[in-house]
């Protein structure tokens, strides 16, 4: 086995920027200098260390923002960051001694992958049109998720389109998305009178309006608080269905509440696509016949505008679904049809009897699930999911209500929807909250949840908990010394795609940035009702599958043990190429795992048009665990240029 002195390290600096061409130059000479007396297990350790540091400094200098070449939120982080004390601490030397040959190589032989045809640039795997055309068109079939076979995945690497460039920080992003990013106008001819969205020159410019607010979302947000306590921290996590560009959920955000928004594939085009390059949470989702892939009481708010869900047919399933998602004294809104329509019907261009029919059965479902209404004004409608579940039990025993059968109203991961209601949790005390009361946010974030509280996890003690919050907190203060730019915000958009009790998030959160924290389907825990307690987001899903999202609409990836996990489940490969689709050109990844996983890992992200470092794990280069670091170069359909190779 080769000792450290045959080891090299080497840098093609051959990208400069004229601004940054000094400091990159002290880099390299110091690298030189260094690598002149290499002879010694210290000079070494040394030289790796500089290099790491021209590495990061280089990564933070080259981000794209914007219309310019250069990220300057980027530079001016890394300004202060350009004199390499990146974690002093550390030994970036290789310990494990399997990339010097350990592995046999004839199990890690793969293709270089190509780029795929330019066609495919917005490529959504699960939700393909063209496959989605073969499926029954009732009930929305043919819009939920229908995942290519294996032989039918493309092993190619979906390409950005010519013009692609880093999007706007937030704030900013929330108004204004690049052209080119998604170079789609037909939602500025059909929406333009409801204030969606606008084209302006080279960017498209999001007015904050809506089909039932085009005088813009802070004035319906303020209607709604008038009703629903928004501002307090009482009301944290929301749920927008047929959120359209997700105005709603952007404008929430100042509020500090923060919203999963979902909508069909193209049922106007590109509106998910467009809500995420806004740096806006949303999926590819629809109600439809299977199950919102969220855990039940997992949401303080639930929001309908004009979404045209059928809510009163199919025995108020749909009702029925939100229901299960929603904590007990949750709220959910519905405005535009059917309300008020009296006074619309005509505007609305339907018979006012079969509006009338529409509202009664919304009104009967509600009564039947302990809703209570608080208010109907103008074409809002405000409803309360009751706290206590005896409080109508006599209302629901005269209309035989069907409750779920099921032992786990979280076990979701396509499951038929049923027209049944589920039940509350058991309480200990008759004056509890079922399932266990919240605190506001932002307490609520390192707070015990009350699924952990009540011992309803199993394997999960209080003490695991506060050990989790703990070790997650020393993880990302490494991460940040690694990446300086991770909290910058340069990365707006960010998924933890092994998310565990959500401490990787919790660690994280700040106002610049947000989370989907996703739970494997075989996770050994299903942790997400904990996520979502303690404030935060997320998601179940299969990472032998594709996601629900377009491609590139996440900025910085964090896979903590995906691939221990799924070593004997799916091919890596497949899970690296659908990590290249949703990460945007120039987005980051950060793998921690055992090293055997990531030297395979390595080995295919380096014929991917990645760029990776491995360095040690935090606590020193016996611990088996290491972190490896990826950067997708830029490049676009057409073209192989890239700004960030090293």
């Amino acid at each position: 086995m080769p000792t450290h002195a045959h080891l090299t390290f080497s840098f093609p600096f051959y990208v400069f920027t004229k601004k940054n061409s000094g400091k990159i130059f002290r880099c390299i000479m110091a690298t030189k200098i260094i690598s002149a007396d290499s002879r010694t297990r210290s000079s070494i350790s040394i030289f790796i260390v500089v290099g790491m540091c021209c590495f990061f400094y280089i990564l933070g200098a080259w981000q794209r923002s914007g219309f310019g070449k250069g990220d300057s939120i980027a530079l001016e982080m890394t300004k202060s960051g350009a004199d390499c004390n990146i974690l002093p601490n550390l030994n970036f030397e290789t310990h494990h001694g399997g990339e010097a040959g350990a592995i046999d190589d004839s199990e890690l032989k793969v293709n270089m992958f190509k780029p795929c045809d330019p066609r495919y640039t917005d490529f959504t795997p699960c939700q393909d049109q063209k496959r989605a055309m073969t499926f029954p068109r009732e009930n929305m079939i043919y819009r939920e998720r229908h995942c290519p076979p294996e032989n039918q995945k493309l092993h190619c690497l979906i390409p950005a389109p010519k013009g692609y460039v880093t999007p706007f920080p937030w704030p900013k992003s929330r108004d204004y998305v690049p052209f080119a990013n998604a170079p789609y106008k037909s939602l500025t001819v059909e929406k333009a009178i409801q204030n969606w969205i606008q084209y302006e020159g080279n960017v498209f410019r999001f007015p904050g309006g809506g089909t039932q607010f085009p005088q813009g979302a802070d004035a319906y947000i303020d209607q709604l608080a008038s009703v629903i306590p928004i501002e307090n921290g009482t009301v944290r996590t929301a749920l927008d269905t047929g959120c359209g560009v997700a105005s709603w959920g952007a404008y929430l955000w100042k509020r500090k509440v923060i919203a999963m928004s979902f909508a069909p594939r193209d049922s106007h085009q590109s509106q998910i696509q467009f809500a995420l390059e806004r740096g806006v949470p949303a999926v590819i989702g629809v109600l439809g016949t299977i199950k919102m892939p969220y855990p039940s009481r997992a949401f303080d708010m639930a929001h309908c505008s004009r979404c045209l869900i059928p809510w009163g047919e199919n025995d108020g399933k749909y009702m029925m679904e939100v229901d299960r998602v929603l904590r007990p004294g949750g709220y959910w809104v519905l405005s535009g049809p059917p309300i008020n329509w009296k006074n619309n019907y005509k505007a609305w261009q339907r018979p006012k009897e079969e509006l009338q029919e529409e509202q009664r059965k919304i009104e009967e479902i509600a009564k039947l699930l302990c809703w209570k209404k608080k208010s109907e004004k103008g074409e809002i409608a405000i409803w309360q999911k009751s706290i206590d579940a005896d409080s109508c039990r006599a209302t629901r025993d005269n209309s035989q209500a069907t409750f779920c059968k099921s032992v786990d109203a979280d076990d979701v991961w396509y499951k038929k929807m049923e027209a049944c209601i589920t039940p509350y949790p058991n309480s200990n005390r008759p004056a509890e909250v079922p399932g266990g009361e919240l605190k506001a946010f932002p307490d609520r974030l390192y707070a015990v949840p009350p699924r952990i509280a009540s011992g309803s996890l199993p394997g999960v003690s209080v003490e695991t908990y506060l050990e989790d919050n703990k070790m997650w907190k020393k993880h990302v203060n490494a991460y940040k010394k690694i990446i300086k730019i991770i909290d910058s915000g340069r990365y707006r958009n960010i998924m933890d795609m092994n998310a565990g009790l959500g401490g990787f998030a919790a660690a994280l959160e700040s106002p610049k940035l947000w989370v989907m924290n996703v739970v494997p389907t075989i996770a050994e825990k299903n942790t997400l009702g904990v996520v979502y307690e303690r404030g935060l987001i997320g998601i179940y899903h299969d990472w032998c599958e594709a996601f629900s999202t377009y491609p590139r609409t996440y900025d910085l990836i964090h896979a903590n043990g995906v691939f221990s996990l799924y070593k004997d489940k799916c091919n890596f490969e497949d899970i690296l190429l659908e990590m290249d689709r949703i990460l945007r050109p120039e987005g980051a990844v950060i793998f921690r795992d055992n090293v055997d996983e990531l030297i395979k890992v390595k080995k295919i992200v380096g014929r991917m048009r990645w760029d990776t470092k491995m360095v040690d794990h935090e606590d020193g280069p016996l611990v088996p665990e290491k972190i490896l670091v990826a950067v997708k170069q830029y490049w676009v359909t057409g073209e192989t240029n890239s700004t960030s190779s090293l």
